[in-house]
């Protein structure tokens, strides 16, 4: 990371089999919708976290590779952690991986321990996008 960025991870969620296209979909609208700030900020998309459960998805793997960044697969224990940090509560998410949103926590977790939420998730279609950042003053 250059000096003068700022940490910034997306976290994802999604349902098994989905595509490249979709997941880099649901990053391209959680990104948009915090562009301004974000670009203002100094900040870039550092990392993708997933939940380890996650980690042969193929989708997923390959919306990493494609932008070049490194996909971090998180254990089930930091999602937890995470959780009351998460910002929404889906019932389905808690019934499956025991968090209330696992974009959320995932990018929070894969942000570190100083991290928050840029904005809520975004859902498009079969997969969730949430991005965190690390303040710059706590880098």
């Amino acid at each position: 990371m250059d000096l003068g960025q700022t940490l910034m991870v997306a976290g994802i969620g999604c349902r098994s089999g989905v595509t490249a296209e979709q997941v880099e979909s649901a990053l391209a609208a959680a990104l948009a919708a915090t562009l301004a700030p974000v670009l203002a900020a100094g900040r870039t998309l550092s990392l993708i976290a997933t939940p380890a459960a996650k980690g042969d998805e193929p989708g997923i793997v390959a919306a990493a590779a494609a932008r070049g960044i490194p996909l971090v697969l998180i254990a089930q224990s930091d999602l937890e952690a995470t959780d009351p940090r998460t910002l929404t509560h889906s019932e389905h998410a808690m019934a499956a991986m025991n968090v209330h949103s696992v974009a959320e926590a995932a990018a929070l977790a894969g942000a570190g321990p100083a991290s928050r939420l840029l904005g809520p998730r975004i859902a498009v279609g079969p997969v969730t996008c949430a991005l965190a950042c690390v303040p710059a003053d706590t880098q």
